[in-house]
């Protein structure tokens, strides 16, 4: 979904020696000299304090400036540490550089001790899931990652700056029938840090999506963010789903996508035009609440394709509605979603997520406590039995059921047969 004076002697001279003061000193000669020495200080300090007091207010006025150049290398900077994470899932000669891209940065520009350990473990990290996609019959021939930098926000020695990363994974077939690519656009927030020398470290890095982040290349598990609702629930419309089984030999469970109530086709169009460009008729909660825009993206799929609004009150859970002007809980929210769709019958439960196929529905339980966290839609299925989703938070398209037990082993999967 993602941390120095001993303290002086009570007479000092200017290189550090001691100076005991003589018992035999007389008592005219003893202020006399004091005296003078005094005067030798107040001269002293007249000539070294100005100089002292104009090297600190040009050390404080000092500033680090981020010109041009430097958005330019700040955003070259983000996009090697991105394309490390990419090509650590990749086959091949891409996927096996020698050195990571970012180890070319120094000076003026560079990760910090600390941020380069960390990417480190987790290009180690995505290295393992490599390994498990492999095991599950799924390999990416080559990879293109683009960074866009959106803005820089100046804080005294701290820069922050924003930018949203653009992925493309090339399927390798191993199986045949996969589709040609996968890919996904992630919003990410970096930290720059100054030194006293006006040099930039990359000392942070962190996804700014929905908490229910999945991208493929994201090294840490999504973050769960608890929602406190104020929703009214009536009695008996909660009902759990059943959870799903991630066994890849699972039985057949066929689907008749030509005939029915709904247009399978028509839904999966409608997903896989919008994913990255959001259609202007509904709000986009994409970075814009906890919960992320996620829901509301497999609601409006399913609308495409033939589900109509049950119209009524936006908390009540039997009821699913959504426009630009107003969408009840359950076209929206993640559980709430869940609740309509078993209240209405409008879908039934798969015992395995290899049984979904084009238009069915899969929510996921990162953390399992019981809540769900993230929505996500069916827009393709091989002829070898592996489901494609595609959905927001972060935007993505046609990733593999299998790309995503593989990121998140440890999640509980709900799959929903529409």
């Amino acid at each position: 979904m993602q941390k120095f004076h001993n303290p002086a002697s009570p007479i000092a001279g200017a290189r550090g020696e001691t100076f005991v003061k003589s018992r035999n000193m007389g008592r005219t000669r003893s202020r006399a000299a004091i005296v003078v020495a005094a005067a030798a200080s107040v001269a002293a300090g007249a000539a070294l304090l100005p100089v002292a007091s104009a090297s600190a207010a040009t050390a404080r006025s000092a500033a680090p400036i981020v010109d041009q150049q430097t958005r330019a290398t700040f955003q070259r900077l983000a996009d090697a540490v991105l394309t490390d994470r990419t090509d650590a899932l990749v086959d091949g000669a891409q996927g096996n550089r020698k050195k990571p891209l970012t180890n070319v940065f120094s000076g003026d520009v560079k990760l910090s001790a600390a941020l380069a350990r960390s990417e480190n473990a987790a290009l180690t990290s995505l290295d393992r899931r490599k390994d498990r996609l492999s095991a599950l019959g799924e390999k990416y021939s080559k990879a293109n990652t683009v960074v866009t930098l959106n803005s820089t926000r100046l804080r005294g020695t701290k820069a922050e700056v924003a930018v949203t990363e653009t992925t493309t994974l090339t399927y390798q077939k191993v199986r045949g029938d996969e589709p040609g690519t996968t890919g996904f656009q992630a919003h990410h927030a970096l930290t720059f840090t100054a030194d006293a020398r006006g040099h930039w470290q990359l000392t942070g890095i962190r996804n700014t999506d929905a908490a229910a982040d999945l991208a493929v290349n994201q090294p840490a598990e999504p973050s769960v963010v608890s929602r406190a609702g104020t929703s009214r629930v009536a009695a008996g419309t909660t009902p759990n789903a059943p959870r799903a089984a991630t066994t890849r030999t699972a039985p057949a469970k066929a689907k008749n996508l030509t005939t029915g109530a709904y247009d399978y086709k028509a839904m999966a169009t409608y997903a896989e035009k919008y994913w990255s460009t959001y259609n202007k008729a509904y709000p986009n909660f994409n970075g814009h609440s906890a919960g992320g825009d996620c829901t509301n993206f497999a609601s409006q799929s399913l609308k495409a394709g033939g589900w109509k609004h049950a119209p009524g009150y936006v908390y009540d859970y039997t009821k699913w509605f959504g426009n630009a002007d107003i969408q009840s809980d359950s076209f929206v929210g993640v559980n709430e979603w869940s609740w309509f769709a078993q209240n209405s019958k409008r879908t039934t439960s798969l015992a395995y997520v290899y049984q979904l196929d084009v238009g069915d529905v899969l929510q996921m339980d990162f953390d399992k406590d019981g809540s769900k966290d993230h929505t996500m839609f069916v827009t393709y299925r091989s002829a070898q039995g592996v489901p494609y989703l595609t959905y927001h938070s972060a935007n993505t398209y046609r990733r593999s059921v299998a790309s995503i037990i593989a990121s998140n082993p440890n999640a509980y999967y709900y799959a929903y047969r529409t």
